[in-house]
């Protein structure tokens, strides 16, 4: 199947030396949600932040109303932990833990950092789900307080994850190669979008590109979906996929034929 021309969206502050209008807050930072009792950002029952502002302008976004960190309030570490400690019987029990999502956690290091150190002083497991689009040696001191990482890598062609997210690849690929290093426990993820990011030799390349490493505990593909649809359409924004459909069993199959055959744990 050819690839849609999709344009690529105009975009504003997509670089990551851009990310500097984030201010560095240690006690405090923006997030726009949280969730109690979630259960598809890592293992077990998590408690999901989800904080505010994104360099990032995926077409398929589901969290597009997190672009800005004023999309989010301000809320100190102190009261999230706090809330946290009211779940720790259910995140332990069930093996699950705290997990800090987006938008981009590691456009405010400094406040997730804490966060993660604070979970891991109360024995609480901690995941951080990134695009890996961050300045790498701000997330360095972020991932001394991460068990788990869940990557998400969102093309491994680099015009196609131009025309996915606006932005440079090269960012994701040198954080998927640190935590390589570091033997960091990794989850993939790739989204599967028709006509977008579904090119044999897409998926191809990303699945020789994680096959080598000893720190990738599974990959999981993740079939496109328009469930955030109605959030571009209340902020007035152009939604370009409109027209997509969501893959079908087949194509998932195809993708995950395609990483299993390299040894990959896909699912």
């Amino acid at each position: 199947m050819q690839n849609v021309q999709f344009p690529i969206p105009k975009i504003e502050h997509h670089t990551i030396e851009n990310s500097h209008i984030t201010p560095e807050i240690i006690n405090s930072g923006y997030i726009h949600s949280v969730e109690s009792c979630g259960t598809v950002d890592g293992p077990g029952i998590r408690f999901v932040i989800f904080t505010s502002g994104c360099p990032l302008r995926c077409l398929y976004c589901s969290n597009v109303d997190c672009r800005y960190l004023e999309n989010g309030k301000q809320v100190s570490v102190d009261e999230l932990v706090t809330e946290i400690q009211k779940y720790k019987s259910y995140m332990q029990s069930s093996g699950g833990g705290v997990t800090i999502s987006g938008g981009e956690p590691l456009m405010q290091p400094g406040f997730v950092r804490e966060i993660f150190k604070r979970c891991q002083e109360l024995g609480i497991h901690t995941a951080l789900n990134t695009s890996g689009f961050c300045n790498l040696e701000s997330a360095k001191s972020v991932l001394e307080f991460v068990d788990l990482v869940m990557l998400d890598i969102k093309s491994f062609d680099p015009a196609t994850y131009t025309q996915v997210t606006g932005a440079n690849i090269n960012p994701s690929l040198d954080l998927a190669k640190y935590l390589n290093i570091i033997n960091q426990s990794t989850w993939i993820r790739f989204v599967l979008v028709p006509g977008l990011t579904d090119a044999p030799e897409n998926i191809t390349g990303l699945a020789d590109f994680i096959a080598p490493f000893n720190n990738v505990e599974r990959l999981e593909v993740l079939p496109f979906h328009k469930m955030g649809e109605y959030k571009w359409q209340e902020l007035g924004l152009e939604y370009l996929l409109e027209n997509t459909l969501p893959p079908t069993p087949e194509q998932v199959q195809a993708a995950l034929d395609i990483f299993r055959s390299r040894e990959i744990f896909a699912i």
